[in-house]
């Protein structure tokens, strides 16, 4: 029979810390539980709804294309190859999000979807604001080069935008109505209250005309 050896002071101290460590992790996380309002048992949970086949025509989802496109543009970021579009930034002040949002989500996101005939990307993440996650997705077109070192990829950042349904992925058909609907330019012009020296006058607006 062997006597085991008495620990030193300071193993000891630590592994006391551990253990207090752990009680006061498990004392929390009971609190949490008991401040959780339970859900009621007459409200069942919603499955997600799929998507209709139609809506992924011509998007690829495949595991292996997806990875391949997320290490591609990770690697783009990282060498600082891409450009934040007009239409990301427009999006980003309208929808409550930043540029570096658009970036975290780059780094930190996944890529969702890739639509091979637009040489584009969807990539899935999340922004904080105000102490909640909220969904974010960022589309990026794809362009390959040729450069002293090799082939590279340069990403542009042509949107961004709080999807209204995370899990489901935007069709082409869709994207592309979004793309044209942010290349409009707002047109606009000012009408003088009187007419122009020489023209025949027909008086001033009416109130409330």
């Amino acid at each position: 029979m062997t006597l085991k050896e008495p620990q030193s002071p300071m193993a000891e101290l630590l592994a006391l810390r551990a253990q207090l460590g752990r009680a006061e992790r498990a004392e929390r996380a009971a609190a949490l539980e008991k401040r959780r309002a339970p859900r009621p048992a007459n409200i069942p949970l919603k499955p997600l709804r799929p998507q209709r086949e139609a809506e992924l025509s011509g998007v690829n989802t495949d595991d292996f294309q997806l990875s391949r496109a997320h290490a591609r543009m990770r690697e783009a970021v990282y060498e600082g190859h891409y450009h934040v579009c007009a239409h990301a930034v427009g999006h980003a002040r309208a929808e409550g999000f930043l540029e570096h949002d658009i970036m975290a989500v780059l780094l930190a996101g996944r890529v969702r979807a890739v639509y091979p005939d637009e040489k584009r990307w969807l990539v899935a993440g999340y922004f904080e604001a105000c102490g909640v996650a909220l969904p974010l997705h960022v589309v990026v077109e794809v362009h390959p080069e040729r450069g002293p070192g090799g082939p590279s990829d340069f990403l542009d950042v042509v949107t961004a935008f709080v999807p209204k349904h995370p899990h489901h992925i935007i069709s082409r058909a869709r994207l592309a109505v979004m793309l044209r609907y942010d290349d409009e330019k707002v047109q606009h012009r000012l009408a003088p209250v009187a007419s122009k020296t020489g023209n025949k006058s027909k008086g001033k607006w009416r109130k409330g005309a």
